[in-house]
C-alpha cells in the first residue's frame, strides 16, 4: 500500500491511496514527475493489512518454508521441516504472523504435466485447504528450483558437504518458489 500526496499536478487525480507492488510504485512515481507541474511526490509505506506469503516446497520427508517481510517485497528462507509436521507448523506460525497467502509448489515435467510427486502433494493441499479453509492457497510452478538452489550453492562458494545438506536445499528451493510467485504477481 502506498500513499501518494501531490497537490500541484495537472488534473490533481494521482492524490490518493493506492495498492500495487514496489516495482510498479517506481514506474508510477516516474510517470507521475513527468505529468506534475511541480516535482514533488511523496511515497510513503503503510503497512495497512498487508500479511505475509508462506511458501513451501513439499517434499515426502521433508518441507522447505520461506515467508516474505510484512511488506512482501523481501523472500527469506526460513526452514526445513519433516513434512508430517508441516500442518502443526503452520498453525503454530499463523498464530504469531499475519499470513494473507500459502503457495505450494507445483512440480510439473517438461510438457508441463503434473510430474510424479504430485501424486504425494495433491492429498497434502487437500488437507491444507481442510485445515485452513479461510486462507488463499496457490500452487506454483517449481520447475527446476531444486538445480537453481545446487546451482546458487556452488555460486555461493559452499563447501560440498554443505551442498549435499537436502534441508538447505530445501529451504532454498522454497525461497525460489516464493521469489518467482513474487515476480509473476508484478506483472498479473
Amino acid at each position: 500500500m502506498f500513499v501518494l500526496n501531490n497537490n500541484d499536478c495537472i488534473d490533481g487525480s494521482y492524490k490518493g491511496v493506492f495498492s500495487f507492488s514496489f516495482s510498479k510504485a517506481f514506474h508510477l512515481h516516474k510517470t507521475l514527475l513527468s505529468t506534475c507541474l511541480k516535482q514533488e511526490l511523496i511515497l510513503t509505506f503503510a503497512a495497512i493489512n498487508m500479511g505475509r506469503i508462506l511458501a513451501l516446497d513439499y517434499g515426502r520427508k521433508r518441507t522447505g518454508i520461506a515467508v516474505t517481510d510484512e511488506f512482501q517485497i523481501i523472500a527469506t528462507g526460513l526452514t526445513t521441516i519433516h513434512s508430517n509436521d508441516v500442518l502443526k507448523f503452520i498453525k503454530d506460525y499463523i498464530k504469531t504472523e499475519d499470513v494473507e497467502c500459502i503457495v505450494v509448489g507445483e512440480p510439473k515435467d517438461m510438457k508441463n504435466q503434473p510430474s510424479e510427486a504430485s501424486k504425494y502433494i495433491e492429498p497434502f493441499v487437500g488437507a491444507l485447504r481442510k485445515k485452513f479453509p479461510e486462507m488463499k492457497i496457490e500452487r506454483f510452478d517449481e520447475r527446476f528450483t531444486s538445480v537453481m538452489a545446487h546451482d546458487a550453492m556452488l555460486v555461493g562458494g559452499l563447501k560440498k558437504t554443505k551442498r549435499q545438506d537436502k534441508a538447505l536445499v530445501d529451504k532454498i528451493s522454497a525461497t525460489l518458489i516464493l521469489q518467482s510467485y513474487m515476480h509473476s504477481k508484478d506483472f498479473r
